[in-house]
């Protein structure tokens, strides 16, 4: 059998709330709908958009956490692999499932201002713009590099 690569990265925003259930082992696994969204331009040039809408699958205490903070519109990154599965329904028909099977989930931006606060247990947002250290020791950092003194000596540098 010949060796393939499976790898799918995405990058959009989440379209619903987690779907967050259990296996009948115990297993978390939560169901996220990742909107990732493309542009391009047709052959008179307007330009398109076009969102797609992928199916999401994570396992385990990654599923419990996507469950926990993350909600519809945050963004968000999953490392995964494409997954094509099918079952048969109770009556009888055969479906097939298309799914990204995520191996690691990366929670980006918080999202707008306006919407939930998104921020981890602990986390506290700064309730300043970040400064710099210059502001706080303007007496420590000199604005000019030519303004250091460097003692008339060659610097010993261990490579």
């Amino acid at each position: 059998m010949v060796r393939g690569y499976n790898r799918i990265i995405l990058m959009g925003n989440l379209a619903r709330d987690p779907e967050m259930r259990y296996t009948a082992s115990k297993q978390a696994v939560a169901r996220l709908t990742v909107a990732v969204g493309r542009t391009w331009r047709d052959h008179e040039g307007n330009q398109q958009e076009h969102t797609d809408f992928i199916p999401v699958v994570v396992w385990g205490n990654q599923a419990e956490n996507c469950e926990k903070y993350l909600r519809k519109g945050r963004p968000i990154l999953v490392e995964g692999r494409l997954q094509i599965r099918n079952y048969e329904t109770q009556g009888g028909d055969k479906r097939w499932v298309t799914e990204v099977v995520a191996q690691n989930v990366v929670f980006l931006g918080s999202g707008s201002r306006d919407s939930q606060d998104y921020s981890f247990k602990g986390y506290q947002e700064p309730s300043s713009t970040i400064g710099s250290l210059r502001d706080e020791f303007p007496d420590e950092f000199p604005t000019d590099i030519s303004e250091v003194e460097d003692g008339g000596e060659e610097a010993d540098i261990p490579f």
